[in-house]
């Protein structure tokens, strides 16, 4: 069975940084090969969620939201079947519940939520001032 299983939230200052975790297990022998997609999204309470970061598995090519883009960095370890978000220079916006989602569907974009058939429980992330 597939499992998606996030970790490395916390709580830091203004300024701080975090790295973020999403292991993946059960689809194939490398969890990985299987999804043609990943990404990170974020939600907090009265909002919706939010794709912050996608990840083209196959290919490595990465996307980010303008939100986060020079600050966040999405990157992956085939040798962990491990994900991982750096993020960087956290502000309090980006305080909110981070999720782990994989696809297995081909195509273009990466921001609508409905495409990821995986989901991690999520982690939380709280940036304070």
């Amino acid at each position: 069975q597939v499992q998606l299983v996030e970790s490395g939230g916390g709580s830091v200052q203004a300024g701080g940084s975090l790295k973020l975790s999403c292991v993946a297990s059960g689809y194939s022998y490398s969890s990985f090969s299987s999804f043609s997609k990943m990404a990170w999204f974020r939600q907090s309470p009265g909002k919706e969620r939010e794709a912050v970061a996608g990840l083209e598995t196959f290919g490595g090519r990465t996307e980010y939201a303008d939100s986060v883009k020079g600050r966040f960095t999405f990157f992956q370890d085939w040798d962990k079947n491990t994900a991982y978000l750096q993020m960087d220079r956290l502000n309090p916006g980006d305080s909110a519940m981070y999720y782990c989602a994989a696809s297995v569907y081909g195509g273009s974009g990466w921001r609508d939520s409905a495409r990821y058939k995986y989901w991690g429980q999520g982690t939380q992330v709280t940036v304070s001032s």
